[in-house]
C-alpha cells in the first residue's frame, strides 16, 4: 500500500518538472528485422513535442544505432559479438538513426542537434563542466539534443557486460542517468519492453510465459537496496543493458534529487500519462541530494589509483571527521597526476570512499615510505599543512555498500 502522502508528491513532482531526460532502449526503437520501428517512436516523438510545447525542457538519449547499422549491413545479431563489428554497425547506424529522428521531428518543427559523447566527456572535470555549457546553450536555443554515446570511437559501451573492467557508463541507460545528473534535471525517464519493476513473483511468472497483472510492478521506490537489486534480472534480448543498469541509473537521479520513472514506451501517450502523473511503471523518488561536484567523484570521474589506508584512518573518513593524512595510507598503487580521482581502499582491499588527490602518486608514496624527510619537501613548497594532506575532507565522498 503506498502512502497517500508519498503519491502526492510523486504526482507533484512529475507534473512540475521542467528538465526532463528521456531515454529510448533499442527495443523501442527498432524492429525485429533492423529496422527504425516508426509505429512505436513516431507516437513517441508526438509527445515530446507535445511536452515541449506544454514548456518543459527535453533531452533525448536514445539507443539503436548499432541494431540500425546491423540490418543495414544485412548481419544477424549472433554476428556482432566481436566490438570492432559493432562498431561499424554504429559508423552505419547513426546516421540512419538521425537522419529518421530529423524527419519525425521536423513534423512537429522541432530543431534536433546530435551529440556524442565518449567517457572522457565525464571523467576529465573540464571536459564535464564544457559539456554542462553546450548542452545549456542547445536547450537555451530551443533546441532537442539527440545523445548517444560515439561508439565508433569508444569501446566502453559496445564491450559486453560483466567483463570485470570498471567504467564509468557500459550502457545508455548510466549514460542517460549521468546527463540528467550533470544538467540538474528534474527527471529521468527510461522506457522500456517492461511495465517497470516486477516483483520476484511476477517475474517468475513472465519467464514462464504466464500474463502478468500490472499490480505485480512494484510502483514506487523510496530507497535501492541490495534486495531489491536482487530481484532485478539480467540484459534484456536485442540490448546491452537489463533492469539492474536501470536500478544503477535510477540511483543516480535520486542522488541528483531527481525523479526517475522505468515504464513500458509500448503504452500509448505514455510520456504524456507520467508527466501527468499518472501511477505507471516504477516511480524513484527520493529526499536526499548529493552535490553536483560529489556526484562527479562519486559516479563519473575515472579512477586513476588507489590508496589503501589503515583501520584508524578509515574510521576517521567513514565518520567524517577528517582529510586523509599521508600517515593514513599504508600503500599507494597504479599512478596518477595531482586532482585525479582516486579509491580510497580498506586494509581487506574494499573500496569504500573516492576522493581528488593532492599530488602525483610519486610524492604520494615518497611521503609515505620517506616520511619527515618528504614532508619537510612539501611542506617547503605547499606548508606545513598541506604537505600532510593526500586528500581533503570536502573531496572524499563515500561509497554506498555494494
Amino acid at each position: 500500500m503506498i502512502d497517500r502522502e508519498l503519491e502526492k508528491e510523486r504526482q507533484r513532482r512529475l507534473r512540475a518538472a521542467h528538465r526532463a531526460v528521456v531515454k529510448l532502449g533499442t527495443n523501442i526503437v527498432t524492429g525485429d528485422a533492423g529496422e527504425i520501428c516508426i509505429e512505436r517512436v513516431k507516437p513517441l516523438v508526438r509527445s515530446m513535442a507535445r511536452l515541449k510545447s506544454a514548456g518543459r525542457q527535453l533531452v533525448l538519449v536514445s539507443s539503436g544505432a548499432v541494431g540500425l547499422g546491423a540490418g543495414r549491413l544485412g548481419l544477424h545479431r549472433s554476428r556482432l559479438a566481436d566490438v570492432v563489428t559493432r562498431q561499424a554497425c554504429a559508423a552505419v547506424g547513426q546516421s540512419l538513426l538521425m537522419h529518421a529522428y530529423e524527419q519525425l521531428f521536423r513534423e512537429h518543427d522541432i530543431r534536433i542537434a546530435q551529440v556524442l559523447l565518449t567517457e572522457g566527456d565525464f571523467t576529465d572535470w573540464r571536459r564535464y563542466t564544457t559539456l554542462r555549457r553546450t548542452m545549456e546553450k542547445l536547450l537555451k536555443l530551443n533546441v532537442l539534443p539527440i545523445i548517444n554515446e560515439n561508439d565508433t570511437v569508444s569501446t566502453a559501451e559496445l564491450e559486453y557486460l560483466n567483463k570485470g573492467a570498471e567504467r564509468v557508463f557500459s550502457d545508455n541507460d548510466a549514460l542517460a542517468a549521468l546527463v540528467m545528473s550533470k544538467l540538474d534535471s528534474d527527471a529521468l525517464v527510461l522506457l522500456t519492453s517492461v511495465d517497470g519493476l516486477l516483483s520476484r513473483g511476477a517475474q517468475d511468472a513472465r519467464e514462464r510465459a504466464v500474463k502478468t497483472e500490472e499490480a505485480a510492478v512494484i510502483s514506487l521506490v523510496e530507497e535501492i537496496t541490495p534486495e531489491l537489486k536482487a530481484v532485478a534480472g539480467g540484459p534484456a534480448s536485442g540490448g546491452r543493458g537489463g533492469m539492474i543498469t536501470k536500478l544503477e541509473a535510477a540511483q543516480l537521479a535520486m542522488r541528483a534529487g531527481g525523479v526517475a520513472v522505468i515504464a513500458n514506451g509500448h503504452k500509448p501517450d505514455i510520456l504524456e500519462r507520467i508527466f501527468a502523473g499518472e501511477p505507471l511503471g516504477t516511480t524513484f523518488m527520493s529526499t536526499s541530494r548529493m552535490g553536483g561536484k560529489r556526484r562527479w567523484i562519486a559516479y563519473a570521474a575515472g579512477v586513476r589509483g588507489r590508496l589503501v589506508v589503515n583501520d584508524g584512518a578509515r574510521d576517521a573518513i567513514i565518520g567524517g571527521k577528517a582529510s586523509l593524512l599521508s600517515s593514513g595510507v599504508v600503500r599507494v598503487e597504479d599512478r596518477f597526476e595531482p586532482q585525479d580521482v582516486v579509491a580510497i581502499m580498506d586494509s581487506e582491499g574494499r573500496e569504500f570512499a573516492r576522493g581528488i588527490i593532492n599530488c602525483a602518486s610519486v610524492e604520494a608514496k615518497a611521503l609515505i615510505e620517506y616520511g619527515a624527510e618528504a614532508e619537510a619537501t612539501r611542506a617547503a613548497r605547499f606548508g606545513a599543512l598541506h604537505a600532510r594532506v593526500l586528500v581533503t575532507r570536502d573531496n572524499i565522498v563515500l561509497l554506498e555498500k555494494r
